[in-house]
């Protein structure tokens, strides 16, 4: 649901994997994003409208994307899909992180754009700031991404594990990410994300900073 840059960026990219992809969007002229090549079924009306789900196909669904740009629409679109059709595979675009927070333990997954936009902004600008860049769905564990300290340069995964107390689920070096092993030797440039049960966020930090 929503034919904005988002929807048609990722219904193309569903369909490059072989994916069968039906769009709404209230505005038929959004449809003209998806490009040419488009081979999926479009749909003029709001996701959150029954009907229009069921002419969209969602009895047939795989899944649900609402990425519309209003909050209020992917929510309710959300949980008509869920709730009503029994889909359990669905994911809504937030801009309000707060909201987003509420819908998590709902048990909506959420994608909180303008959070993930300021948190990627803020590593940027204060490099020895982590925040989380990922929540569970419960709130009770996160990602984030940590600054690198040149202490960790020449260490191996299981030494910062062992200082910080955390896991190291994925580097990104030279731009590609990788699942890193308990040997692997942390190099200059790296991206390192760690992953930690909320109630020990305080002391990850305490050991960073």
């Amino acid at each position: 649901m929503g034919c904005g840059r988002v929807g048609s960026s990722l219904a193309r990219i569903l369909e490059r994997h072989g994916e069968t992809v039906a769009v709404i969007d209230l505005d038929v002229e959004a449809f003209r994003r998806l490009g040419p090549d488009f081979e999926g079924r479009t749909v003029k009306g709001a996701g959150f409208d029954r009907d229009v789900l069921i002419k969209a196909g969602i009895k047939q669904a795989g899944g649900f994307a609402a990425l519309s740009s209003g909050d209020n629409s992917n929510i309710l679109a959300a949980r008509v899909v869920r709730d009503e059709f029994g889909l359990q595979n669905v994911v809504a675009r937030i801009y309000d992180s707060g909201r987003a927070d509420i819908y998590e333990k709902l048990g909506i997954p959420t994608v909180a754009t303008v959070r993930w936009a300021a948190v990627q902004a803020m590593s940027h600008l204060l490099p020895m700031v982590a925040e989380p860049v990922w929540r569970d769905p419960s709130g009770s564990t996160l990602i984030l991404q940590a600054p690198l300290d040149a202490r960790w340069i020449g260490r191996s995964v299981a030494d910062i594990e062992h200082d910080t107390g955390a896991r190291i689920p994925t580097i990104v070096r030279l731009g590609t990410g990788m699942v890193p092993s308990a040997e692997t030797i942390v190099e200059a440039g790296d991206v390192i994300y760690l992953s930690v049960a909320v109630d020990g966020l305080a002391k990850l930090r305490s050991v960073l900073q």
